[in-house]
């Protein structure tokens, strides 16, 4: 078990030897303070980008949502009209070839997984750098046309400049012990969300009332909220040209998976595929993890159900494998048995008219007489 795993864990648990680790969190939280307030007062430089910016982030470790929520927000611009580009760290990627443009058919192991999904599910214009500033001007000179970037990832990278902030919150999982990292997963405090955007991601609910820390009733019409929503599963790699591969089985529901998942908090996905009927043998890994189709091979007596993110890193793989050999009988038996659970984000209607509103403040014309569905 990885080290990263091992603390993720600790986290999920709140186990009593992360406290131990507390003066290390007091340090990283004076640190992050005395940082953003020297970018804040001018001391740090920062760049303002030639059109809006709008930059999408957590302060928390790990999965909350992210990914499918820009992938929901870009395809309703574009249905809206607008013109919209994205730009990522590029995590997982080869930094020695950015800034890079990001296309449907990039590499993971080039731009990064994340990068490789949002460029496939929305055909957007993007680009991936970890200096931000050179990743925008890289898009910009590619598309000049773009009306808005939205930043993947990017809300504690204050060197760039924003107009827009949307915060994600997992309610789900909360904020652990509510401490900073190590002790726990917060990349900034709680106070952070005060006055500031924040997407709530939770279960969907009919109740409109909720508990304030008052104990008093209050409304939550007014709260942007967010539900991942799974589709149908999908074949994982599927060539028309292998006939033992188109006669795999697609799992039902009451039957065994193996769930196997990189992704920055795997038990939601876990819960996902126990909440539609499946009984879950679950294999956490860390986050943006590097499978190898070797190891795959082990899970071997029941079909394997992966998400989007890892089933684009495992797909690139399959097709590196193929692209020089065919598939031994071993390896076609493996892809058999791997199937992928597609999830959309679905935001609440209020979420979509705070976005709408803060758009028009920065100028940018939205087209509500075009077909303004988002792929909910």
């Amino acid at each position: 078990m990885s080290i990263e795993t091992t603390v993720t864990r600790a986290w999920q648990r709140q186990a009593v030897w992360l406290w131990l680790l507390l003066p290390i969190s007091w340090l990283y939280g004076l640190i992050t303070m005395l940082r953003r307030q020297a970018y804040k007062i001018g001391l740090l430089s920062s760049y303002r980008a030639p059109i809006p910016v709008m930059v999408i982030g957590n302060i928390s470790v790990g999965g909350s949502g992210k990914t499918p929520l820009i992938i929901a927000l870009v395809s309703y611009l574009q249905k809206k009209g607008v013109k919209v580009g994205v730009i990522s760290r590029g995590y997982g990627g080869d930094t020695s070839q950015m800034p890079v443009l990001v296309s449907a058919t990039s590499l993971p192991h080039i731009v990064g997984d994340e990068p490789c999904l949002i460029a496939h599910m929305t055909g957007a214009a993007m680009a991936v750098c970890p200096n931000r500033q050179q990743a925008i001007a890289t898009l910009l000179k590619a598309d000049p046309n773009l009306q808005l970037i939205i930043a993947d990832d990017g809300l504690q990278h204050y060197a760039l400049q924003r107009d827009i902030e949307w915060i994600v919150v997992d309610a789900a999982r909360g904020f652990g012990n509510k401490q900073l990292l190590p002790t726990g997963f917060l990349r900034e405090p709680v106070s952070r969300l005060e006055g500031a955007n924040v997407i709530y991601h939770e279960k969907p609910s009919t109740d409109l009332t909720r508990t304030s820390r008052s104990g008093n009733k209050i409304q939550s019409t007014d709260r942007l909220t967010m539900h991942l929503q799974p589709a149908e599963l999908q074949r994982l790699w599927d060539p028309t040209s292998n006939a033992a591969q188109l006669n795999s089985v697609k799992p039902t529901t009451n039957s065994r998976v193996h769930a196997v998942s990189g992704i920055g908090y795997p038990q939601r996905f876990f819960d996902t595929l126990e909440s539609i009927g499946f009984e879950v043998i679950g294999h956490p890994y860390p986050d943006h993890y590097d499978f190898s189709l070797a190891e795959l091979l082990q899970y071997s007596d029941y079909p394997i159900i992966v998400t989007s993110k890892d089933a684009v890193k495992i797909s690139a793989l399959l097709a590196d494998y193929t692209a020089t050999q065919a598939l031994s009988d071993e390896y076609v038996k493996l892809v058999s048995r791997l199937w992928v659970l597609p999830v959309t984000a679905v935001l609440s209607e209020n979420s979509y008219h705070n976005l709408d509103a803060q758009l028009k403040a920065l100028g940018i014309r939205i087209n509500h007489d075009m077909n303004t569905s988002a792929p909910l």
